[in-house]
């Protein structure tokens, strides 16, 4: 082989070695900051057309409406607890900071965290739903037709 050749084939080894490398830590940076959107009942039994469970330690995203008579309240901080669910069962969200204005309980909420244990979730935001009439396309799809009659059973605020 020729040393013109020698090089070219150097030249696009490298080439295509730095464009792996820089591809795989793009993807490596992608999938740390990615948080998955789970419904409390998907974070329990899981998905099912994926199986996809999360895992202890994972950040999620979790998307449901706070269980009545569930706020527990630290009188000495600003650390609370409450549940959330939406059809099925119910997971835990640890939140230590401002809640939003607009969260009561029977209100729709997006708590986004990590998972500490398989039912709680120790969130590092929570976000709620900007009015009675709002729903983001996921919970409201998870939520189906529950969320509808707990609305008209409670009536309007």
């Amino acid at each position: 082989m020729n040393p013109r050749r020698k090089k070219r084939l150097l030249f696009a080894s490298v080439l295509i070695g730095g464009v792996a490398a820089i591809a795989s830590l793009l993807l490596f940076a992608l999938n740390s900051n990615l948080d998955l959107f789970f419904t409390p009942t998907e974070v329990v039994q899981g998905r099912e057309e994926t199986g996809l469970m999360p895992e202890v330690g994972q950040r999620i995203r979790v998307g449901g409406m706070v269980v009545e008579g569930s706020v527990d309240r630290d009188p000495n901080s600003l650390k609370i607890a409450f549940d959330i669910a939406d059809s099925g069962p119910a997971i835990t969200v640890l939140y230590d900071g401002m809640l939003p204005d607009l969260f009561r309980e029977g209100q729709g909420i997006v708590a986004q965290g990590t998972l500490i244990e398989p039912h709680v979730l120790e969130a590092s935001e929570v976000l709620a739903k900007h009015d009675e009439n709002y729903m983001p396309p996921e919970i409201a799809e998870a939520m189906g037709e529950s969320h509808n009659k707990m609305e008209y059973s409670k009536g309007s605020y």
